[in-house]
């Protein structure tokens, strides 16, 4: 079975090194990454990757206005999306829950965790 591939929307490029790494060799997974909203709208069109990590707080298109726009799009609706945000006041989880995200991991996190968060999320098993 091929490797699922996971898009990775974040602005901050280091921690998208860090995602990337532990998504690959933790999560033996495919890793695409996107440093801006509009450069990640893109990519989810044309890759259609198995799922999406999506910051909420981004300088071009924030968060929850690319989700938006990836639900509107009959090519991406159906793309799993879990946010990546340091907003986790029960109001904020609250309003992403009812947007229909696939879940929410919160920021700050431990990398070495993150696959397992991610196939948690998802129904996915990690490969071992």
């Amino acid at each position: 079975m091929p490797a699922k591939r996971i898009l990775v929307i974040d602005d901050e490029k280091n921690l998208c090194t860090v995602i990337k790494a532990c998504l690959e060799n933790i999560g033996r997974w495919q890793v695409l990454i996107a440093e801006s909203g509009s450069e990640g709208l893109t990519l989810a069109d044309k890759e259609h990757p198995d799922a999406i990590l999506l910051d909420v707080m981004m300088p071009d298109i924030d968060g929850l206005a690319l989700f938006n726009r990836l639900q509107a799009n009959l090519a991406t609706k159906k793309i799993p999306v879990i946010l990546l945000t340091a907003k986790v006041q029960k109001v904020d989880l609250n309003e992403f829950s009812r947007l229909g995200v696939a879940g929410v991991i919160s920021k700050p996190f431990d990398p070495l965790r993150l696959s397992h968060l991610v196939a948690t999320t998802l129904g996915w098993q990690l490969s071992t």
